[in-house]
């Protein structure tokens, strides 16, 4: 299958605020001001699902699976719209993959933006009409006081600028309640990438929340691993920690067509979790499928903030044994 490259957001663009999992009911109004003032700077026009503020929540917080695969469908259908953003994550998105029209997806390429959860429908996009996905923050993260500029400034560069970037550390990173007290924040200096295995490689992205992306395994969703593929991995509280995540990528590894893994970047984990570079070692070394390629950890994406956004079926390379990474929507990454 083809990837398809979504059209570049440009200033007077309209984007979709969608609820694939959570809804925008627990999202402060406060949040909600500063997000809507961020994509206003942009130029960026906002507009919500219908069922993003949907009282009608099943028993488990969401709105029934029906509507929130409408509002998704909703907006590929709509001409208008030049992406769509999530408002959260949650846990059951992956009830929404049966139920998306994607041929109507494949003829309307547009940007789909989103974390954690968002992992199903993103992989599952990507593996059922090779649309390019991007694996970064949510309509909620643009409401954070504190602390969002690379965040935002990686938003800008893969989903309006250039669609290319070289990746550096974030100088600083945190894992607090921001949504609860914008006013007291707490910053850890960031102590940089960790090379666990160093390499070279080239190829394409897949992955994202580890435990997410297993829920598409053996399913028609499941992105696969195609020649030259690179796999992104993170874990979070409280699902995770240094033994769930060797069980899940061991899970992974064991996929029939691992082979064609040619190097494995892991997202920074969350303070709970507890998860150390010398534990990360010993679940290195300890799958045989990972020798031979490299391995990179605590890089900015995952649960941590603030983040990257990397595209799904987008390209990568790594070189300098590690130490330098370049990602793109496109093939770019791969030429340079």
């Amino acid at each position: 299958m083809q990837n398809i490259v979504p059209p570049s957001l440009k200033n007077g663009d309209i984007i979709r605020v969608v609820a694939p999992s959570t809804g925008l009911k627990i999202i402060g109004a406060d949040l909600r001001a500063l997000a809507q003032e961020r994509f206003a700077q942009m130029g960026l026009k906002v507009t919500f699902g219908a069922h993003t503020t949907d009282e009608n929540f099943d028993l488990f917080g969401s709105s029934p699976w029906r509507q929130r695969a409408d509002d998704l469908n909703a907006a590929f259908a709509d001409p208008e719209v030049k992406a769509v953003f999530t408002i959260l994550g949650g846990f059951n998105s992956n009830q929404l993959l049966p139920f998306l029209d994607y041929d109507l997806i494949r003829r309307n390429p547009k940007i789909i933006c989103g974390f954690s959860d968002i992992t199903a429908l993103l992989n599952g996009i990507y593996a059922k009409t090779g649309l390019v996905t991007f694996l970064g923050p949510h309509y909620s993260s643009f409401g954070m006081k504190y602390g969002f500029e690379y965040t935002w400034e990686s938003m800008r560069q893969m989903l309006l600028g250039s669609g290319q970037a070289t990746l550096r550390p974030a100088p600083e990173w945190s894992d607090d309640l921001w949504f609860v007290n914008q006013e007291a924040r707490q910053f850890i200096k960031n102590e940089g990438w960790w090379i666990l295995a160093a390499g070279n490689a080239s190829g394409r992205l897949v992955g994202g929340n580890l435990g997410t992306l297993m829920l598409l395994s053996g399913t028609p969703y499941w992105p696969g691993f195609a020649k030259d593929t690179i796999l992104l991995a993170e874990d979070c509280d409280p699902t995770g920690d240094a033994k769930m995540f060797l069980r899940n990528l061991q899970s992974v590894a064991q996929q029939p067509d691992f082979g064609n893994v040619k190097a494995l970047l892991i997202g920074r984990f969350q303070k709970a979790l507890s998860v150390s570079r010398e534990q990360l070692e010993y679940i290195i070394s300890g799958i045989p499928q990972l020798a031979r390629i490299p391995v990179v950890a605590n890089l900015d994406f995952g649960h941590t903030t603030p983040m990257l956004t990397l595209p799904i079926g987008g390209c990568a390379k790594i070189a300098s044994d590690g130490r330098l990474i370049r990602v793109s929507r496109d093939e770019s990454a791969l030429t340079d």
